[in-house]
């Protein structure tokens, strides 16, 4: 493993900044705090800053040369509204609110990095260090591309990369093409009308039309999808009724649907509209049905893809470099990666050994109460950012 020694070697100062900002989580476009200490210390690094992009985002910029060529590296730094069952030192001090997916970690190698490429500037270009607010659910990418983020910072590239707990720590895993899925939901609001629970004829009940809508939106990923085509429909809530002798006169449904593509995306809410529509008619009930799309599914580009590939291997050995399985969860720098070629990857987190004292009893997993971000990945994903910064701009 090829590690980078000054970056080794800061890396206590980086792990004292990662607990910081897990002690202190902010939630999507609240990071006040976050965004500050990171524009402090990029700052006093003698790195230029643009604050308040997307809200709350902060873009690093650091020039060495005459070359015109730049690149993006991405690091989210929003926490989850979820309170933490850890005790150790560094743990939130907000309650309701932790950083239980590793943004602080994220937010830690690449500030390693940036204090390296700060002093060590071996490139001929820019690199466009990008802190993204919002990933939990606010979309912060999208915020700052509406913002401006590619017109005030023009880069032919970007990259990104998650932790991964369960995947050993110096390993490395990416895939071409989708590996993140589209994040969509509905509501569904069923009316009926209500009558005595005795009496139900009197009425119309929505219920047994919800229960038809759960078994029937099953058969639109088993009869309507292509067998190869990956797709999700889980309904997730049900909210019906206030007494046990009322049939209510409405019911909702609410969940989330996962695709890779676009195109099984639009016919798999055009199917569970019709649905909802006929079999509400069906059983004389009137429907209302909402679907909003979040995030699209995360497309890594080819070229990018075997770019960071070779760059990994070189360092980490290729038997490090895995095959990722895609998965259904969802990332929002899918809207990145609409506008400009780019790689998101995996870094391992390892199987949870690295905490100690003071952790819950939860396993080490993403948003779980009990997670915590590796500290040993700081230089090893600090020297990965130089690598590829370095490697792109050659």
């Amino acid at each position: 493993m090829k590690l980078i020694d000054s970056i080794v070697a800061t890396a206590p100062e980086i792990q004292a900044l990662r607990r910081d900002i897990h002690a202190h989580p902010e939630l999507c476009f609240k990071e006040e705090r976050t965004s500050e200490l990171i524009a402090r210390t990029l700052e006093g690094w003698g790195i230029p800053v643009h604050r308040g992009l997307g809200t709350t985002g902060v873009v690093g910029i650091i020039k060495n040369g005459t070359s015109d060529r730049a690149v993006g590296l991405r690091a989210d730094i929003d926490a989850l509204p979820m309170t933490e069952h850890n005790k150790f030192p560094h743990a939130s001090t907000f309650p309701g609110k932790m950083h239980a997916c590793g943004h602080d970690g994220h937010t830690a190698m690449l500030l390693s990095a940036a204090k390296h490429l700060a002093t060590n500037r071996n490139f001929d270009g820019t690199v466009y260090l990008v802190f993204q607010p919002a990933e939990e659910g606010g979309g912060g990418a999208r915020e700052m591309i509406k913002d401006g983020l590619f017109k005030l910072f023009p880069m032919e590239a970007m990259f990104g990369a998650h932790n991964w707990p369960g995947m050993p720590a110096g390993a490395f895993a990416l895939k071409s093409g989708p590996v993140f899925a589209s994040s969509n939901e509905f509501k569904i609001t069923l009316r009926g009308k209500g009558a005595h629970g005795a009496m139900p004829h009197l009425g119309i009940d929505p219920v047994p039309v919800a229960c038809q809508l759960v078994q029937g939106f099953q058969t639109i990923i088993s009869r309507n999808k292509k067998p190869l085509d990956a797709g999700v429909i889980s309904v997730t809530m049900i909210h019906a009724g206030e007494a046990t002798n009322v049939v209510p006169d409405s019911c909702e449904l609410q969940g989330t649907v996962r695709t890779f593509t676009l195109e099984l995306l639009d016919m798999i809410e055009q199917r569970m509209k019709t649905m909802s529509e006929a079999t509400a008619a069906a059983f004389e009930c009137t429907v209302e049905f909402a679907f909003k799309r979040n995030y699209p599914p995360t497309i890594n580009h080819p070229a990018e893809t075997e770019f960071v590939r070779r760059v990994l291997s070189e360092m980490v050995g290729a038997e490090q470099v895995q095959e990722f399985e895609p998965t259904m969860g969802a990332e929002d720098f899918s809207y990145f990666l609409l506008e400009k070629p780019g790689c998101y990857f995996l870094i391992g987190n390892g199987d949870g050994t690295h905490r100690h004292g003071g952790h819950g009893l939860g396993p080490c997993t993403l948003h779980n109460p009990s997670y915590d971000f590796n500290d040993d990945l700081i230089p090893l994903g600090g020297s990965m950012w130089v690598r590829l910064a370095e490697a792109w701009l050659k």
